[in-house]
């Protein structure tokens, strides 16, 4: 596991309070990136996975999808946790096969405690997480989309589908936990992303309750691009296009945050801070250049 380095107070001054919302790898990222510069960063998670493991669980013990969750635990854990690294290490085994023992962990603290953030809290104190990750919404949710090809709904389908217009949430009111708009209300910055714009960033950030808060948030709201299109779901997507998803969602960034160098920036919207963000392989966002970037813009 990557070794970091504890943030410290500058001149006596609390640190930084962050918000991350989004879900899979890409939040995980952001997360990793956090917590370089604030120990006080809480992770608000799309709970719409149906596919894999999470989707087994989800319909076999009717509990929230964990997968998106522990990757977030995970990335906020004490490094060099031997239980973080268990956590992630998924069985082959028959019936196992699929399973990340993390996932069915967090599905049985889940069902024991009889409810999701209680469960979750219970396996972010074992792990030693770093701050707090929180469900968008207390409920399992349906994500449903309006493509060129018609009404599609699930999350797994709606990743296999192009030409997405909208998307929406079943039920269409699902209720945010009080932590989750306790802290956006109280953070001094509030990121959105990276990660797939319609099955990870929207369906998180389009629960009502989180919506709203983002609307109210004091802090600034920064969005995270992608390094690249999602194929299909954002196929030809300039991060102007992401940009221009967002607001037609009612999600207004103040700031929008990408790397030119991998994805074709278009022309957003929203103030742009352009900066060389990706790991040498150039997949995924390498987390010390964007902890400089995303510290800079605290405030």
């Amino acid at each position: 596991m990557e070794a970091v380095s504890t943030p410290v107070l500058v001149d006596g001054r609390r640190p930084p309070r962050v918000v991350a919302i989004g879900g899979g790898h890409g939040l995980a990222a952001t997360l990793r990136a956090v917590r370089r510069y604030t120990t006080d960063v809480t992770a608000v998670v799309s709970v719409a996975d149906d596919g894999g493991s999470s989707g087994r669980l989800r319909e076999l013990l009717q509990v929230m999808p964990p997968g998106d969750l522990r990757k977030c635990m995970v990335a906020l854990a004490e490094p060099g946790s031997i239980l973080a690294e268990a956590f992630a290490r998924r069985f082959d085994e028959e019936e196992l096969a699929g399973h990340a023992l993390g996932n069915l962990v967090l599905a049985g603290l889940m069902e024991a405690a009889g409810d999701p953030v209680a469960g979750i809290d219970e396996a972010c104190r074992l792990l030693g997480v770093q701050g707090r990750v929180l469900p968008a919404t207390a409920e399992p949710v349906v994500l449903k989309a309006e493509a060129a090809c018609g009404q599609v709904a699930g999350q797994v389908a709606v990743m296999g589908t192009d030409r997405i217009r909208r998307v929406s949430l079943v039920p269409a009111d699902p209720v945010a936990p009080a932590p989750v708009v306790e802290a956006i209300a109280a953070a001094d910055q509030v990121l959105i992303g990276p990660g797939s714009l319609f099955t990870s960033v929207l369906a998180a950030v389009i629960v009502p309750g989180v919506a709203e808060a983002v609307r109210r948030a004091p802090g600034r709201t920064v969005y995270l691009s992608n390094l690249r299109p999602q194929e299909p779901e954002t196929r030809g997507f300039t991060v102007a296009d992401h940009v221009a998803m967002l607001l037609d969602h009612g999600v207004e960034p103040d700031v929008t945050v990408c790397d030119p160098a991998t994805i074709e920036l278009g022309e957003p919207s929203t103030p742009v801070v352009c900066a060389a963000l990706a790991r040498p392989n150039g997949l995924a966002h390498d987390p010390v250049r964007l902890a400089e970037v995303l510290a800079d813009l605290i405030g």
